[in-house]
């Protein structure tokens, strides 16, 4: 029985002990919530409901003060926990209702809040909430008269007061609105809210300085309240004080570690100062939790766009502008993006839209000229800048944007005077005075670009970009001596300058000095071990030298300081398909483009490496995932065209080319690939259409004509091919089109005017070697040695190891029974040890001359690279036969008659077959 007793007795003040104790750290909490320690009130109401689960009021208070630090999520746990636990629905439903307020659940208010005030007259407090629901809704009457309501029961109650003043700005009343937010703080100075709502309506008028005053207010009542610090950070952004932005933030995230807002403000100053990717971490966190906070997946467009993440920063920008289409800003973003990545016409559907809209936005104009820049309609692109200009005339970047398209139109000396007014605006940035001097430079007007050169010295005189481009022009000058001096002096003021260091490198492979130039990227190296740029140039430095471990040594090296730069795989990947290690290579690419399945990069790259493989159907696989991801681009879907043609799908091809054109109208490559189609199913028509849009597009380039003449050639029609390839050569200069013109003048019968033609382009360019080399040929098909032999020589002149040259020059001598001939063909052999044609030339000659043994090898090489040419076989079989193996050549002659392939001694390759 005692034992008994004492057992009830301890279980009686083990029961007491632990109410007092949860009544004990109920009550420090409190305390601490007075004193403004949020936090630590925090973790006294755990520890009392770690104690006691069923504490409604510590359920009450914690979901309070998660209200108050801006967490709605666990706020509205807590406090429904204390509705289940017994709480009465005029204590919690106010506090409830303000956090289902935060998370936009205005409906749900009503609703919940109505059984509230069904019962019998409402609570100002009830009221209050209801009244902001109704706001939130756009049911201003009911608003309005739920505000009054609570205001004849108290007439100083904050939340009414502030509700007043929100209708008051939605009837655009500023004013109203300002008194009445200043009457809820004279009555309710201890109030946060009207603190907070003062701070907002000051910030939205643009009055920085008062409102950071009113969060400051706030905070001096609560000095750890999470909505005053973060709505204060954001002022704080605003005004660029990034310092005190940052300090707010990390005092919110001690005390609200969840809040979405922390995280957005936290990404939003690391954007604003240039850190992009920790901006994409904090961001990646909201919308992980929240994937429709609008604000994140704005800021996060912007953020994949300073990353280049572009298909990433369209996605986002896409989705944004579907819920809020006319916020200008998202729009113009959107348009940079499109350009960046190429979309031009997607850009201007963007921005027909928005220049309706905001027809005397400066920035929107300058894109819109941006875009026509890109479209090359370089008219209109003047237009847009120049109205953009006048909007904005003291901005520097627009006179920049106007003397670029200014240039384009060839308007050189209005391009100049718009650079040189972009250049005296803007003394701090060096933009304008690169472009006026390299224009300068373009144009050969040396004197003019140093004299310009010097004004931007005497404003900028430490930047090593002045020095850099001051050697430059010297270089211009064939000043070499003055120009490795101004690199050098670029070097002394920012050692690790890699521009400079590259200039003065490609003097040191100029001077025959690789190790000179070696040793200035390792010197960057030692001061910064993890530059990309030295280590990609010594990379670059080791292919020059064919040192292949070097390259990929370097090149494993970049990868591995920097996993996220895409250029070191690249050059890899490329490296190993350069040394046939085709599996390195595919290995590579498929780790890379595992670990970034977004990058439309990484998957041009696989691609890529599968077709060096041979793997068409993974590599076109490939392609449509890049299309997919990109469905804007036309490279991707010209990409697929050209797989769909190895593949000898014509069908898919033309569709893939026809999709490209219709993404991009004036997508060269593909107006070529599609035209040279159009031409191999005689559709002539089709191709000349093409030629003539590329001739409207590109008013500059010769290339229409050319196309033009080929399409002329093709129908039989040389007359009308001269006239074509007249023009093109009108427009520029080239060899390529002095080849055409005189196959087209000497098909139409003009021979004598189709040699002095040429011949008067090699006395006006001698050093054309491409044109003496076509003459060399149509002498050689003319048989005219003499004079092919007098154009291969001086070809040789210019280019000693022209293997072709020497090959020909050899075949031709021997034809002579010259004796250098043979020299020549060792020559030839010497530069192309594996050439077919080079192989046949000697190992002929040396059998030739009786010297089979080092003669037959050389044949039977040249049969083993070139298969299915039909002489190389045949001179191989009258080695053999002069070497006295008549089985093996008989063997050999009957595996080439039996291809069926002709050949100009076919009869007497037949005759000899009968003999052996």
């Amino acid at each position: 029985m005692l034992s008994t007793v004492a057992v009830l007795i301890g279980g009686g003040t083990t029961a007491c002990g632990k109410f007092e104790t949860t009544q004990a750290l109920v009550s420090e909490a409190k305390q601490y919530q007075q004193k403004g320690d949020s936090q630590a009130a925090i973790i006294q109401l755990k520890n009392a409901l770690q104690k006691n689960p069923d504490d409604a009021e510590a359920r009450y208070l914690l979901g309070m003060i998660y209200q108050e630090n801006g967490d709605p999520v666990s706020a509205e746990k807590e406090l429904r926990k204390a509705l289940a636990l017994g709480m009465g629905r005029d204590k919690v439903m106010p506090g409830l209702g303000k956090v289902l307020l935060m998370q936009g659940q205005f409906q749900k208010v009503l609703d919940e809040t109505g059984l509230a005030a069904a019962k019998g007259p409402a609570s100002p407090e009830i009221l209050g909430v209801r009244g902001n629901a109704y706001l939130a809704l756009g049911k201003y009457q009911d608003a309005k008269l739920s505000f009054e309501q609570a205001l004849q029961a108290r007439a100083d109650f904050a939340d009414a007061l502030l509700g007043m003043a929100r209708l008051a700005i939605v009837d655009k009343d500023i004013d109203a609105a300002t008194r009445i937010a200043d009457l809820a703080v004279d009555k309710n100075p201890k109030n946060i809210d009207a603190w907070l709502f003062k701070g907002d309506l000051l910030r939205a008028q643009g009055k920085i300085e008062p409102a950071l005053d009113a969060y400051g207010e706030a905070l001096k009542i609560t000095p750890d309240n999470t909505p005053a610090r973060l709505s204060r950070a954001s002022v704080e952004l605003a005004a660029e004080k990034f310092d005190a932005a940052r300090a707010d933030i990390a005092a919110a995230r001690k005390k609200a570690p969840k809040n979405l807002m922390v995280y957005y403000l936290q990404a939003l100053l690391d954007f604003r100062q240039g850190k992009n990717a920790a901006a994409l971490d904090s961001l990646q966190q909201i919308l992980s939790a929240a994937p429709n906070h609008m604000p994140s997946v704005l800021l996060a467009g912007a953020v994949q766009f300073s990353l280049g993440s572009l298909p990433q920063a369209e996605q986002h920008l896409k989705a944004y502008l579907e819920k809020d289409p006319n916020n200008l800003y998202a729009r113009k973003l959107l348009v940079a993006t499109r350009l960046k990545s190429r979309q031009t016409k997607a850009a201007l559907d963007v921005l027909q839209r928005a220049l309706k809209e905001a027809p005397q936005d400066a920035q929107l104009l300058a894109l819109a000229g941006e875009a026509y820049m890109q479209a090359k309609d370089f008219t209109k692109a003047t237009e847009y800048f120049e109205k953009a200009s006048a909007i904005a005339p003291k901005n520097p970047k627009l006179h920049t944007s106007l003397g670029l398209s200014r240039l384009a139109q060839g308007e050189n000396e209005r391009a100049i005077t718009e650079l040189e007014t972009a250049a005296t605006l803007d003394t701090q940035s060096s933009q304008a005075d690169v472009l006026l001097i390299m224009t300068y430079l373009g144009r050969q007007e040396n004197d003019k670009a140093m004299a310009a050169l010097k004004n931007m010295e005497k404003a900028q005189p430490n930047n090593p970009l002045t020095h850099n481009l001051k050697g430059a022009v010297y270089l211009a000058k064939k000043d070499k001596i003055s120009a490795r001096a101004s690199f050098e002096k670029a070097l002394s003021l920012q050692p690790a300058y890699f521009p400079a260091t590259m200039n003065l490198a490609q003097l040191d492979l100029q001077e025959k000095n690789p190790a000179s130039a070696q040793k200035r990227f390792e010197a960057i190296l030692e001061k910064d071990k993890g530059n990309l740029q030295a280590m990609i140039a010594l990379a670059q430095l080791a292919i020059i030298q064919g040192q292949g471990k070097e390259v990929e040594s370097w090149l494993q090296r970049a990868n591995k300081e920097h996993p996220e730069a895409l250029q070191p795989i690249t050059l890899l990947v490329g490296h190993y398909l350069k040394t046939g290690e085709k599996k390195k290579a595919l290995d590579l690419a498929q780790k890379m483009q595992a670990s970034h399945p977004q990058s439309p990069e990484l998957l041009d790259l696989l691609a890529q490496t599968y077709l060096a493989g041979d793997n068409k159907e993974k590599a076109l696989e490939s392609y449509e995932r890049l299309a997919a991801l990109m469905p804007g681009s036309a490279l991707a879907q010209y990409r697929i065209a050209a797989v769909h043609k190895a593949m000898q799908n014509e069908r898919a091809a033309y569709g893939g080319l026809k999709k490209a054109l219709a993404l991009q109208p004036d997508y060269l490559d593909a107006q070529l690939a599609l035209a040279s189609m159009e031409l191999r199913k005689g559709n002539h028509d089709e191709a000349l259409k093409i030629a003539r849009q590329i001739q409207k597009q590109r008013e500059e380039s010769p290339v229409g004509y050319l196309l033009e003449g080929d399409s002329f050639m093709a129908q039989t029609k040389p007359g009308l091919a001269v006239k074509a390839y007249e023009q093109g050569l009108a427009i520029s200069k080239n060899s390529l089109l002095m080849m055409k013109l005189h196959a087209a003048l000497s098909q139409s019968g003009k021979v004598k005017e189709a040699e002095t033609r040429i011949l008067q382009w090699l006395k006006e360019h001698p050093a054309d070697t491409s044109i003496r080399m076509y003459l060399a040929h149509s002498y050689l098909g003319a048989k005219k040695s003499k004079a092919a032999i007098e154009q291969y020589q001086s070809v040789l002149l210019q280019e000693p190891k022209n293997s072709l040259a020497l090959n020909n020059l050899a075949w031709l001598y021997q034809q002579e029974k010259d004796p250098r001939a043979l020299n020549y063909a060792e020559q030839a052999y010497q530069v192309g040890p594996n050439n077919p044609s080079i192989l046949d030339t000697l190992g002929w000659m040396l059998v030739e001359q009786g010297n089979t043994t080092r003669g037959l090898p050389l044949l039977q090489k040249a049969t083993s690279l070139a298969p299915e040419a039909a002489e190389i076989h045949y001179h191989f079989v009258l080695g053999l036969v002069k070497s006295g193996d008549k089985a093996k050549a008989r063997k050999e002659l009957e595996q080439l008659l039996a291809k069926g392939k002709t050949f100009s001694r076919i009869e007497e390759a037949r005759g000899l077959l009968k003999q052996l």
